[in-house]
């Protein structure tokens, strides 16, 4: 009980027992960690006035600390009282500032070694390295989040509920000295806590990422990287030497015919064609989908979808990635992406197991199918249960047009986002004997609409339809302009200068690494829970509201049984964070890296000359994506 009774005195000279601020007559100073002490509030009070002048507090005293710790060996023990004296020699050395001694007894604290010479390698180093100029990491964290023992930066840092940070290993050296409370505010640690110490993952990343940076560039600094040009590039796709192994799991891209950019909509015509002068042909095929990707047909070589969730889809491909596929030549019913768990070792899970929803790919398809954009469509001897499947390699089918979709319950019980596809080509399909190509025709009658949900029709006329007059299909509205620019270079460039196109600044990254678990944004206020995950207070506290700590149980309508405590679980964990949440602690030091950090982006985007965004590559995360220009085929590839 010692432990409860006896605290010191608080940042403001207010003592911790007893509440109030005690005259200057009562209060004790420890000759060893110098932290005052009321002395009437003691649980041994000093017995002559002599001793206060060598008088060392419970915390500090071996005897009170053998009296704490019953179960202490021998070998800690003596290991104590040497940290003790080490500590009482470093004050008594006259030679040494305040702020030197300060430093010592810091470095003590954190193992550094009992020895002299080790303490003051140890001591220097530190020295150059926090107050040196060079040193972005330091600069960046702003010594905000030091741990409150050793006072570096923590090394798997361990955060308490009260906000404050510590080291794994000074957290553990110092609960094993039999403290149960915070060595910063001597607030109680959770019993949890104590025995099974959890590392704030968010801190680690931060400070490992601050790490990495000090030997990284200079932000802002344009960095190099290599580039491939076009006709440097083989005809075939390519493998380096350490991958040739794995075949084409790790090729790249061989050379690249055809001149369309890659948001390009409709079929590729013969002007884009510059060395056959005929165009991707219907019908044409090839060994695999690398190949494929050469001709621009479709680009992704595993994705089934190619387009932008803003933008719209270019070009699907057919490879029986999903039993509820349909393929009827003409037309067919084509299932979404996303739904099932592909982590770890599941990369090739076919099963589903949440519903699709239209975002992303599947969003793209459907504006596709909203503006009426015709969609390239390939297919892959994989598909094994369809009749209009090539028997081998992968083979171009001309355009097809997307007339609804809609969602409904998959085979495996989960929704699946669902396309209608019709082909609107003006070259006959491959498994035909026709002259000519399609015609407008009905849409074919699916049961499975009845039961759908979420169905989309287009409302307004398509952009590629069939013209009467002209006896073609053609784009009836101007074709979606490309979102690509063709520098000097003859490269293809995004035009789009928005910030998140740019390499993102250390201080960028870094605050991205604070967002808050719950509304997935830059934290306000954050807290740090026993479990070591991060929250907003705002967004923490809302997740229970309506919760009471306590309820009541009644029986017959009488409050005859005991109240029960109500299990409130981590939004991020099955942990009980009932406790911490009646009286949450907001980080302080976690709030003012955050705070520092905001302000430094702040500045710098105010400094940044608008116009320089515009024309620099902000140090080269852009990518340049792939074009053959007609004259001279070059291609630049930057990778971020």
């Amino acid at each position: 009980m010692a432990q409860h009774s006896n605290l010191p005195c608080n940042g403001d000279g207010v003592c911790m027992v007893c509440q109030t601020k005690p005259p200057e007559a009562e209060i004790l100073c420890c000759n060893t960690c110098v932290s005052p002490w009321h002395a009437t509030c003691l649980s041994i009070p000093l017995e002559t006035l002599a001793g206060a002048v060598e008088w060392d507090c419970p915390d500090c005293s071996s005897a009170s600390a053998d009296h704490e710790i019953p179960l202490a060996t021998t070998a800690e023990s003596s290991s104590s009282n040497l940290l003790i004296a080490s500590i009482r020699a470093i004050e008594s050395d006259q030679s040494l500032t305040d702020q030197e001694k300060a430093k010592r007894r810091q470095n003590f604290m954190s193992g550094g070694g009992l020895g002299s010479s080790p303490l003051e390698e140890n001591v220097s180093n530190n020295e150059t390295t926090i107050n040196g100029d060079d040193n972005s990491f330091v600069n960046l964290l702003d010594g905000r989040i030091n741990c409150s023992i050793c006072m570096q930066l923590p090394e798997r840092p361990i955060t308490t509920p009260c906000g404050h940070n510590f080291c794994l290993k000074c957290f553990q050296k110092w609960v094993g000295l039999g403290k149960r409370s915070c060595a910063n505010c001597r607030s109680e640690i959770p019993p949890n806590m104590v025995t099974n110490p959890r590392i704030n993952s968010v801190l680690a990343v931060t400070i490992r990422m601050a790490k990495v940076s000090t030997k990284a560039p200079g932000v802002g600094e344009k960095r190099l990287y290599h580039f491939v040009h076009n006709q440097n590039r083989p005809e075939k796709a390519y493998t380096t030497e350490r991958a040739k192994k794995a075949g084409k799991a790790n090729a790249c891209s061989g050379k690249i015919f055809v001149t369309v950019p890659p948001d390009y909509f409709g079929p590729i015509l013969a002007e884009n064609d510059p060395d056959r002068n005929q165009g991707v042909l219907v019908g044409e095929t090839w060994e695999d989908r690398m190949e494929c990707r050469q001709w621009g047909a479709h680009l992704p070589h595993i994705a089934g979808i190619a387009g932008q969730a803003d933008y719209g889809s270019q070009s699907v491909a057919l490879s029986g990635g999903y039993v509820d596929d349909e393929d009827h030549g003409e037309w067919f019913l084509y299932t979404g992406s996303g739904g099932r768990d592909l982590s770890g070792n599941k990369r090739i899970n076919k099963t589903q197991s949440s519903d699709q929803k239209f975002v992303k790919f599947n969003e793209a398809l459907r504006i596709s199918c909203k503006k009426g954009y015709p969609v390239r469509v390939v297919r892959s001897h994989k598909e094994k249960r369809s009749f209009y499947a090539p028997e081998t390699g992968v083979r171009y089918d001309g355009v097809y047009r997307i007339e609804k979709c809609w969602r409904k319950i998959g085979v495996h019980g989960f929704k699946v986002c669902r396309y209608l596809f019709v082909r609107c080509d003006n070259v006959p399909a491959p498994w035909t004997s026709d002259e000519h190509g399609d015609r407008p025709r009905s849409l074919p009658a699916i049961e499975e609409l009845k039961k759908a949900t979420d169905v989309t029709e287009r409302k307004e006329s398509p952009s590629w339809d069939y013209d009467e007059e002209k006896s073609c299909w053609m784009w009836k509205k101007p074709p979606p302009e490309s979102r690509q620019r063709v520098n000097d270079g003859g490269v293809y460039e995004k035009t789009n200068t928005k910030r998140r196109t740019q390499a993102m600044t250390v201080r960028e990254r870094l605050l991205k690494e604070f967002n808050c678990l719950i509304c997935k944004k830059v934290m306000s206020f954050p807290l740090t829970t026993p479990c070591a995950h991060n929250f907003c207070k705002a967004c923490l506290e809302g997740a229970f509201t309506g919760q009471a700590f306590i309820k009541e149980r009644t029986c017959n309508g009488r409050r005859n049984l005991r109240a029960q405590k109500t299990i409130m679980k981590c939004p991020s964990c099955s942990i009980d964070i009932s406790d911490f949440l009646q009286n949450p602690q907001v980080n302080r030091e976690l709030m003012g890296v955050i705070e520092s950090l905001q302000h430094e982006s702040k500045k710098e985007s105010e400094n940044n000359d608008p116009s320089e965004e515009e024309t620099n590559d902000g140090g080269g995360a852009e990518k340049k994506l792939k074009l053959v220009s007609e004259d001279e085929s070059s291609v630049t590839i930057l990778a971020s």
